[in-house]
């Protein structure tokens, strides 16, 4: 075992032991290219390639850059598209939501598509422009690109990137119809590329939890061909369906949120689609929503052809957190007992991997429904308990202590010692009140749409984590048209005079988990201040959102800090072998892919978004010298 002092407090790397190996028989075919965000259909986010390795990394350069053009100024955009490859064509997204065609091999642009045709891009799409990646779709001769830029649908010639007249009205779909609400009051986007089953879209929206305007989060198949609505799940079930009874009678027509935001997988041997959603609306107040409030906050199973419901899961109850369910399920093949079984991982923000039976839904290893505190809000019903998973154990650490106040100075340590003395901290799921209140580890995770990576090889799942605390507050709503009593302040991180976490480092981590064992295997800290290490501070982890690929190379990929590096670690290690600075924080997940016999590595410097850092518009694509 291999102990790093970090900052006065320990950060542990158990790295000593080899991965195992798990029985081959159940693995893919060896995955060459990267068709779809994420990977594969499954979200692992693993390639089979192996021309880049432990031994090879380090001679890593830049094969090309490209740049969009279109950065907004400062930090007021980003890119967080994991993009494709297909038949050596690279398909990506811009800040401004453009969609772009790139010769893989060399960068060079065939076609670019704008969905706001050449006009100025509405304010929203600074706010709302996430964009994680595109579909491809593909029948005999004809191939189409679809993605979502603010309210709309959109089906491209894979081709040329001109619209499909087919489709929609002129090769678009409105998606604030078909919600059971006035479209002119619906606010919905999509921050996450749909998924395909045969000749249908599938699609989570996302929706804005705090607006008055509560949206709910259908989930709808659209016709790839004509885009009219095949199948609409309600995710708030409506009278009659199965689940209305953990809400109030008209919830179903007052309520919002509910959505699968973050993506769903697909298994094409079953036909199920797995999706995630995210909390009811409003996110820390559930006043009006009295229940567990299914399918809130659950990993969902649905029959892919008509959207029928086949099991569902949910790992909070009665969400007061904003714990939604940050990344899609990923779907892998797990060793039990020595028996290969396959499952679906869950990520949450809380630190914790929920691994259930693909089939069934049920945890491959035990559940406790744990007490937790109460809520002192008016009108709130909190649950009495929360779900625990005994494995794997959690990869952050879980509750403001006295003892986790950071240490990085006496001043800084004091400062937020007395600025504790008015807060409320403690337990992992203390709800919101009006009193300010430590959440930790904070609104961004533990995981969020970074998600994880799964080695089929080993067992083990890489997982980037979040550990800065927030600071969670409601106060009396004053907004005449409110329907709630009370609104919270904002996102706003707990942190000690200097801007940095009030709690000790690490802040953000790199994890190797075997879900085998159900141990941590190796901790690292992900990134670092420079202006902390020129003290003479060992390495603190930053705030990092963009996700990891994993390789049969042994390497892990990784982007996603504040420091705006791209990093390859030994998989079995933890060690960084390689590492580059990018033009701007690489704030998405990369992907890997093999064209004319030389592999490459591709990721979005974009900037920006949630950490704030200078906004960028490249994509860099990394490989071995020729």
């Amino acid at each position: 075992m291999h102990k790093l002092l970090l900052g006065g407090s320990l950060l542990f790397l158990l790295a000593a032991c080899q991965p195992p190996q798990l029985r081959t028989e159940r693995l893919p075919d060896p995955y060459r290219t990267w068709q779809v965000a994420g990977g594969d259909q499954g979200a692992t986010r693993y390639s089979a390639l192996t021309q880049l390795n432990q031994d090879n990394v380090a001679q890593l350069e830049v094969a090309w850059t490209y740049r969009t053009g279109d950065a907004r100024e400062k930090n007021r955009s980003t890119i967080e598209c994991n993009p494709i490859v297909v038949e050596g064509v690279l398909y990506a997204t811009s800040p401004r939501l453009k969609v772009v065609a790139l010769d893989a091999a060399t960068g060079q642009e065939r076609w670019r598509f704008d969905p706001f045709g050449g006009k100025d891009d509405p304010e929203w799409a600074s706010i709302k422009g996430a964009n994680r990646g595109v579909t491809y779709w593909q029948e005999g001769d004809e191939r189409r690109i679809l993605f979502t830029a603010g309210p709309t649908l959109f089906a491209l010639d894979a081709a040329t990137g001109q619209l499909v007249e087919s489709f929609g009205k002129g090769g678009k779909v409105d998606l604030r119809e078909g919600l059971d609400r006035d479209t002119a009051h619906v606010d919905v986007w999509a921050s996450s590329p749909g998924g395909v089953y045969q000749n249908l879209y599938i699609l989570g929206p996302s929706v804005n939890d705090h607006s008055i305007d509560r949206v709910p989060g259908h989930v709808r198949a659209y016709d790839v061909r004509t885009g009219t609505i095949a199948w609409t799940f309600h995710t708030i079930p409506q009278p009659g369906e199965p689940g209305y009874e953990t809400w109030p009678p008209d919830a179903w027509q007052q309520v919002g949120g509910v959505n699968a935001w973050s993506g769903l997988t697909l298994d094409p041997e079953t036909g199920i689609v797995y999706l995630a959603t995210g909390s009811p609306a409003a996110d820390f107040y559930g006043a009006d929503r009295r229940g567990n409030n299914l399918y809130g906050n659950s990993v969902l199973a649905l029959n892919a052809s008509d959207g029928s419901y086949v099991w569902h899961y949910q790992v909070v109850h009665h969400d007061l957190w904003d714990r939604d369910l940050p990344c899609p399920p990923m779907l892998i093949d797990v060793e039990k007992d020595g028996n290969p079984i396959a499952a679906v991982a869950q990520l949450t923000k809380q630190g914790f991997v929920f691994v259930l039976d693909r089939a069934t839904g049920q945890p491959l290893w035990q559940v406790e429904e744990r007490p937790v505190p109460p809520s002192r809000m008016p009108g709130e019903w909190a649950s009495a308990t929360q779900p625990y998973p005994t494995h794997p154990e959690p990869f952050v650490r879980q509750g403001f202590a006295d003892s986790l106040v950071t240490d990085l100075s006496p001043e800084a340590h004091a400062a937020v010692a007395k600025r504790l003395e008015k807060l409320r901290y403690g337990h992992l799921f203390l709800p919101a009140d009006t009193q300010a209140t430590v959440v930790f580890p904070g609104l961004v995770g533990g995981s969020n749409w970074s998600g994880g990576a799964y080695d089929p090889e080993t067992g083990w799942l890489y997982v980037n984590a979040n550990e800065v605390p927030y600071l969670l507050q409601l106060v009396p709503e004053e907004r005449p048209d409110a329907t709630l009593d009370y609104r919270f302040t904002g996102h706003n991180r707990f942190l000690d005079p200097e801007g940095y976490p009030a709690v000790k480092p690490p802040w953000g981590t790199l994890n190797a988990i075997d879900l085998k064992s159900g141990k941590i295997v190796w901790k690292v800290p992900l990134g670092e201040f420079e202006t902390l290490t020129q003290r003479g501070v060992p390495p603190t982890g930053t705030l990092n959102l963009g996700g990891s690929l994993v390789t049969a190379g042994g390497l892990v990929f990784i982007g996603s800090t504040m420091d705006e590096r791209f990093r390859a670690f030994d998989k079995q290690t933890g060690k960084v072998l390689w590492e580059a600075k990018l033009p701007a924080g690489g704030y998405a997940a990369p992907a890997t892919y093999e064209v004319n016999g030389r592999q490459y590595v591709v990721i979005a410097a974009g900037g920006g978004g949630n950490p704030q850092t200078p906004s960028g518009d490249a994509y860099v694509a990394f490989a071995l010298p020729e």
